[in-house]
């Protein structure tokens, strides 16, 4: 797979079977899985399926830049901690602000010098509870134009400015090329300009949010940048199959292996 551990999201594929299922399938076809929250999931039957888990998300409530509810992302991030050690994961994604239902919770429509400096903050006290467990938390660039509007320091090259700021090994970025391209572009400049800060890659296409190919993104480019910088990470398929039903999803993924073989 040209050096990449390639990794699906459980949540988007194969949806018309149970979870526990769709795991099974995709772990079958030779992808490590992702999941999204875990609070909800029976964690144990998931373990049980013996698939390579490599994400999850990192918190339940409140905002990494917001001072009356930083210390929620804080508390629940030592929560998803011991959900992570039943899985077996060591990636744990964050927001700079709390979604319901792909929403901000608390929208905001600019940012503020204190929005930074309680992230950065936060950010800190989170690393530092990753190294005591030897995991990686990841700040999640997102678009505020399509998908989640009123997300502030959503783009990636705010997210990348946090996790510089901070300068700490375990919080680094998830950069995800499909919220970058639609909030700024330039995908391979900002691979590039991203290096070492990037903790895992997510893709999908452009429009849709389908697999790679449905769109205007050209991902075997973008596959021989990351290259290029020695990157050797996961990446992750965080998209829709274009196609219906299983046989939609299996297509998906095979579209996903070819753009990064």
């Amino acid at each position: 797979m040209g050096g990449f551990q390639l990794a699906a999201c459980s949540e988007m594929l194969f949806t018309d079977l149970p979870i526990i299922d769709r795991v099974k399938r995709i772990d079958e076809l030779g992808f490590a899985v992702e999941i999204w929250s875990w609070h909800d999931k029976d964690l144990a039957a998931l373990a049980g399926t013996g698939a390579t888990f490599t994400s999850m998300t990192g918190y339940l409530h409140g905002d990494l830049i917001d001072p009356q509810t930083c210390d929620e992302v804080v508390r629940t991030a030592e929560l998803s901690i011991k959900a992570a050690e039943t899985l077996g994961v060591t990636r744990l994604n964050l927001h700079t602000a709390e979604l319901v239902d792909g929403q901000a919770a608390r929208p905001r429509q600019r940012a503020t010098g204190q929005m930074w400096l309680t992230a950065a903050r936060t950010l800190e006290r989170i690393g530092d509870l990753g190294a005591a467990a030897g995991v990686q938390f990841c700040v999640e660039n997102l678009n505020t134009i399509v998908d989640h509007p009123g997300v502030p320091l959503g783009r990636a090259k705010d997210t990348l400015a946090l996790i510089e700021g901070v300068g700490h090994p375990n919080v680094r970025m998830m950069l995800d090329l499909y919220h970058a391209q639609i909030g700024e572009g330039n995908l391979i400049e900002l691979v590039r300009r991203c290096g070492d800060a990037i903790g895992e890659i997510q893709v999908a296409d452009v429009p849709g949010r389908c697999e790679p190919g449905t769109g205007e993104i050209n991902y075997p480019a973008i596959a021989a940048a990351l290259r290029d910088i020695g990157y050797t990470g996961t990446i992750g398929m965080e998209a829709w199959a274009s196609g219906a039903g299983s046989a939609g999803s299996e297509a998906a993924l095979e579209a996903f292996r070819t753009a990064f073989s």
